[in-house]
């Protein structure tokens, strides 16, 4: 495959589990129709609350919930990766998993997230490692003979991950969020841009977006697009319900890679290596 088509979704998610599944069931419908190979959903797109109502909301595996999704995949006959849910196991542990449906609707896999949203912004306690347990295993994903990689969210925060994906063969890279408003503002596109430029890589993120003051946090929309050259190809702005089919072009990355080979200037060994200190003051006063 010379080309892969991605369905970038954003829509403003609520408590409401029902209303969103039938949200998601129809995007992936628009995107299929539209001749997606691929539909991204965002990061808890079918509940978004706070931690403490999303844990006491989690869904399973086999529950009803992901069976209606992989029942809409399998109806428009295309492959869709839910960006994050909280998921419990049998163990009874929550997991915030990126889950990934076969075009007949069956769960193939799915990656936890790793990095878990524990921080403090616009004045509201984000702690996500309270309620969740990390993930520790990095995940690819083939389409065709395309090789995508799966993070959520918070993930975009640690390039480490970006680029072990990017060095194991991912072209594309996934990046489903529900981003703070506040965070997403001052940070979102550039970082995004940031992944697919140091990894010469697409780099495609659906999201959620605000949508009323009920929500338990407001989050930022703006689900991106963007090229391994670090253009923007496509942005959502702060639409409530959309999505757009963009096709990524594979030789693309093949020609930025030979322009900028990073993936083969990468030397690990160098930089697990102690950093020395040395000082300006040598020879003077201190």
């Amino acid at each position: 495959m010379t080309s892969l088509r991605i369905g970038l979704t954003q829509w403003h998610a609520t408590r409401d589990v029902e209303h969103n599944l039938g949200v998601a069931c129809r995007l992936v419908d628009e995107c299929a129709a539209d001749g997606a190979d691929l539909v991204l959903l965002p990061e808890n797109g079918l509940m978004l609350g706070t931690n403490t109502e999303m844990r006491a909301a989690a869904m399973r595996l086999d529950g009803p919930e992901l069976a209606r999704l992989g029942a809409a995949a399998a109806a428009a006959r295309v492959p869709v990766v839910l960006g994050g849910a909280k998921l419990i196991g049998d163990d009874g542990i929550v997991r915030n998993t990126a889950v990934v449906f076969g075009p007949d609707g069956t769960v193939v896999g799915g990656y936890d997230k790793i990095h878990l949203f524990d921080a403090n912004v616009g004045g509201q306690s984000f702690e996500a490692s309270g309620v969740e347990r990390a993930g520790d295993q990095p995940v690819l994903l083939r389409v065709g003979g395309v090789t995508v990689g799966l993070t959520i969210c918070y993930d975009v925060r640690f390039p480490e991950l970006f680029r072990a994906l990017a060095a194991a063969g991912a072209e594309v890279l996934l990046v489903p969020a529900a981003f703070t408003a506040v965070t997403g503002a001052a940070h979102w596109e550039t970082l995004l841009r940031a992944r697919a430029i140091e990894n010469a890589a697409y780099v495609v993120a659906s999201a959620t977006v605000a949508g009323s003051p009920d929500d338990a946090f407001p989050t930022y929309g703006h689900a991106l697009a963007v090229g391994p050259w670090g253009e923007v190809l496509a942005d959502l702005g702060t639409a409530p319900l959309a999505c757009r089919v963009i096709g990524l072009d594979l030789a693309t990355v093949v020609r930025t890679r030979a322009k900028l080979p990073v993936l083969r200037g990468v030397r690990p060994g160098a930089y697990a290596r102690q950093p020395v200190t040395i000082s300006a003051n040598q020879g003077g006063e201190s």
